[in-house]
């Protein structure tokens, strides 16, 4: 009896550790990064970066290095040997494979290439911007394979880089279609982020998060979160409102060389301001 009223208090203490360090998650939020915030290195040292940065999740995208030992691509050309390691590398470090994009594909025997190695790689969300005439395709493979897509904007003149080309292009498609909803993007094409994310209530199956130091500029550079134009606290806000459940990526595209801290402090600002 003592035994078991002991690993029954571990079991809290532990339990309340991991709420007070991420308290996002009694939202439904898996904070992580995308690993193209790390670009200049392999998969293996995005891994520890994330980690670094206090995060627990990563969306993986295609082409990056595989890493320690490997020079395999994260492709869904990635042998059997690479698959594992990967797959070991992520169990060690703790970090789960949530998400995988921004990806492409030049037809249906493609597209079923990049869903069959999404599935055995755990992938819960891929993240791309299809040609219309793949649409149909991908809302079928999104039922086949149990995998959510999300359309992503890219800045203006970019195909989806309106939410309502987004709405427009979920018509009449797969319940596990939705949007990828990059606030950063948004704001270099001049839209208000508050806005778009009410537009798409409903549809985000995940998210790219930046905070930007200028608004409407495409040339406007990431900061960390909370101390540029965004509006952080709204925008969590708004996506409470939606009771969205799923991953924020952490895609800081600046300081590439070393932005891990940026990242860091940008994971400790929106957990603040929760």
């Amino acid at each position: 009896m003592l035994f078991t009223t002991s690993c029954a208090t571990t079991g809290k203490a532990q339990q309340g550790t991991s709420q007070q360090r991420f308290p996002e998650e009694k939202l439904g939020w898996k904070l992580g990064a995308q690993a193209y915030t790390f670009r200049l290195f392999s998969f293996a040292d995005a891994l520890n970066k994330i980690d670094s940065a206090g995060l627990r999740y990563v969306e993986a995208f295609p082409g990056q290095t595989i890493g320690a030992g490997s020079s395999e691509k994260m492709t869904y050309d990635l042998s059997a040997e690479g698959r594992t390691l990967v797959k070991k590398l992520l169990k060690d470090k703790k970090i789960t494979l949530h998400a995988y994009g921004v990806v492409g594909a030049k037809d249906a025997v493609e597209w079923e290439k990049v869903f069959a190695f999404a599935k055995d790689m755990g992938v819960k969300v891929i993240n791309c911007e299809p040609d219309d005439a793949m649409l149909d395709v991908i809302s079928n493979l999104a039922d086949k394979y149990d995998i959510l897509v999300g359309i992503h904007n890219h800045p203006t003149p970019s195909k989806y880089w309106n939410p309502d080309v987004v709405l427009k292009a979920l018509e009449g498609r797969s319940k596990r279609m939705g949007a990828t909803a990059d606030v950063g993007h948004w704001m270099r094409s001049g839209l208000n982020p508050i806005e778009c994310l009410k537009k798409l209530d409903g549809k985000i199956v995940h998210l790219h998060f930046k905070d930007l130091n200028e608004f409407g500029n495409k040339k406007a550079h990431d900061v960390p979160w909370g101390t540029g134009k965004l509006g952080l606290k709204e925008v969590q806000a708004e996506l409470k409102r939606q009771n969205f459940k799923g991953m924020l990526s952490a895609e800081y595209e600046y300081h590439w060389e070393n932005n891990m801290p940026e990242v860091k402090v940008s994971a400790e600002n929106f957990r603040t301001a929760l």
